[in-house]
C-alpha cells in the first residue's frame, strides 16, 4: 500500500480512505497514543542502562537530557534523523552479530560455564509455570508474555509511516519492507534462540526485577562466561538502541499527528511545518507526553515502567491487526477495479492468507492480553492490560455517534487523492 499509494501518514490514512473515516480517526489517535507514550518508556529505558554504572545520579536528570536532546533533533530536518537512525543501526547490527558469534562460542563451552548446548532446556527447562501448576502452567506463562514480545517488534511498520517523506518510494518501500523483514527473521530470531539456550530460565538476574541493564539477556550471557568487560560494552549498544528507539518515537508521533490533522481529525495546527518541513507544533504536543517518564521517580517507578509497556505493546496490536484490514480492503478494491497484484511497486507474499492470520491472531493476543488478572485478580494490571482497547473503543464510538460516518463503498474508494508525486 505504502509503495504504490504514498501519502503523509500512511496506514492510519488508507484506514480513513478504504474503510472507514472513523476507524482513521480511532486508529491514528491510539497509534499516537502509543508512540507518544512509547518516548517516556525509551526515556526511562535509557535512564536505567546508565544506572549500571552510576546509580547515584538520579534517572530523572538522565530522562531530562535526553528528552532536551531528541526533541531538538526533531525540530530538524528529516535527513538529520535519516543519518543519525542509520549510525545508530549500523552499530545494533553490528553488536548483533558480534553476540551472536560470542553466544556460538559460549554454548560451545568457551565460557566458565563450560559446553553448554541444549541442556538447560532440559534442566531447569524451557518452559516456566506460571500462577498454575503442570502444562497449564507452562502455557500460561508462554501466553502471559506475547504483549512484551509483541512489544519488541513493534516499529516494524514505521517503513510505512515515511513513505511521504521518502525519495523514489516505488524502490525505496519495497527495498526498506525486505530488508526489514530479514533483518528481523534473521538478526532477532538468531539473538532471542541463543539468549534462550545460554541462559537458565531460573537464573536470578532474570527473576530478580533489576532495574537497571544487569537485567538484559545480553549482560546476562556475558557475564553467565565470565568475560568482564563486555557487560560494559553490550551496555553501551544497548543504550544507543534505546536511544535509537526513542528518537523513532517522537518521529513517528509526530508524522502520524501531522496526518489526522492533514486529514482533518485534528486541529489544524498540528499541520503548521516549519522552512525544513518539520510539523513543530506536532513535536512540541508530542515530546510533551514523553514527559511522562518523570512518573518513574515515585516510589512504584517499576510498576509504571510496566504500565506504560503494556499500554503501548497493546496499542501496536490494535494498529497491527487494523493494517490487515486495511490491506484486505486495499486488495478488494484493486480486484474490483481489474488492477493486477503483479502491476504494483511491491506485492507481499501468500495474500491474503496471512492477512487474515494476522487479523486473527492479533485479535486473540488483544482479548487475552490480561488473562492472568483473572487467575489472580490484580486490578492495577487489569487496567495497564485493557486501557488501550478501551480507549480505542471510546474514541471510535464516540466519532462514529457525534459524525455518523458510515463504511466507505468500494465503488467510491479513492486510490489517488492525497498520493504524492512519485
Amino acid at each position: 500500500m505504502a509503495a504504490y499509494m504514498p501519502v503523509a501518514g500512511a496506514f492510519t490514512v488508507y484506514a480513513s480512505r478504504f474503510v472507514d473515516p472513523t476507524l482513521g480517526f480511532a486508529m491514528g489517535w491510539i497509534y499516537w497514543f502509543s508512540w507518544s507514550i512509547t518516548y517516556g518508556l525509551e526515556l526511562t529505558a535509557a535512564g536505567l542502562i546508565i544506572q549500571l554504572w552510576n546509580d547515584s545520579i538520579s534517572i530523572g536528570i538522565w530522562i531530562a537530557i535526553f528528552w532536551v536532546i531528541f526533541t531538538a533533533v526533531n525540530f530538524f530536518p528529516v535527513k538529520h534523523f535519516g543519518e543519525m537512525e542509520m549510525w545508530f543501526s549500523s552499530i545494533k547490527v553490528i553488536t548483533v552479530i558480534g553476540f551472536i558469534i560470542f553466544a556460538i562460542c559460549v554454548n560451545a563451552g568457551v565460557g566458565q560455564q563450560g559446553y553448554i548446548g541444549f541442556k538447560y532446556w532440559t534442566y531447569p527447562g524451557a518452559f516456566k509455570e506460571y500462577l498454575v501448576e503442570g502444562s497449564a502452567g507452562k502455557f500460561v506463562g508462554f501466553w502471559s508474555v506475547l504483549v512484551t514480545a509483541g512489544f519488541s517488534y513493534q516499529g516494524s511498520e514505521l517503513v510505512g509511516i515515511g513513505a511521504g517523506e521518502t525519495e523514489n518510494p516505488r524502490k525505496a518501500i519495497p527495498r526498506a519492507i525486505k530488508s526489514t523483514f530479514w533483518g528481523i527473521c534473521t538478526l532477532f530470531v538468531a539473538t532471542v534462540f541463543f539468549v534462550g539456550i545460554n541462559i537458565p530460565s531460573d537464573n536470578p538476574d532474570l527473576q530478580n526485577g533489576a532495574t537497571n541493564g544487569s537485567a538484559s539477556p545480553l549482560v546476562i550471557v556475558a557475564k553467565l562466561a565470565g568475560v568482564k568487560v563486555l557487560p560494559d560494552i553490550i551496555n553501551a549498544v544497548l543504550l544507543t538502541a534505546v536511544l535509537s528507539a526513542a528518537s523513532s518515537d517522537i518521529y513517528s508521533s509526530t508524522r502520524i499527528l501531522y496526518a489526522l490533522a492533514d486529514e482533518g481529525l485534528a486541529p489544524a495546527c498540528f499541520k503548521k511545518t516549519n522552512k525544513y518541513g518539520t510539523p513543530y507544533w506536532s513535536v512540541v504536543f508530542c515530546s510533551l507526553l514523553g514527559l511522562l517518564a518523570f512518573l518513574n521517580l515515585s516510589e512504584k517507578g517499576g510498576t509504571v515502567f510496566k504500565w506504560l509497556l503494556n499500554i503501548t505493546a497493546v496499542a501496536g496490536f490494535i494498529v497491527w491487526a487494523l493494517i490487515n484490514v486495511c490491506h484486505l480492503r486495499f486488495m478488494n478494491v484493486l480486484a474490483s477495479r481489474g488492477i493486477n497484484r503483479s502491476s504494483l511497486p511491491y506485492t507481499a507474499p501468500w495474500q491474503p492468507y496471512l492477512s487474515w492470520l494476522g487479523v486473527i491472531f492479533n485479535v486473540l493476543i488483544l482479548l487475552t492480553s490480561g488473562f492472568t488478572v483473572f487467575i489472580k485478580w490484580n486490578t492495577s494490571d487489569f487496567f495497564a492490560s485493557y486501557v488501550s482497547l478501551l480507549l480505542f473503543v471510546v474514541l471510535y464510538l464516540g466519532h462514529k455517534l457525534y459524525f455518523r460516518t458510515k463504511m466507505v463503498k468500494i465503488e467510491d474508494i479513492d486510490l489517488s487523492m492525497g498520493r504524492l508525486d512519485i
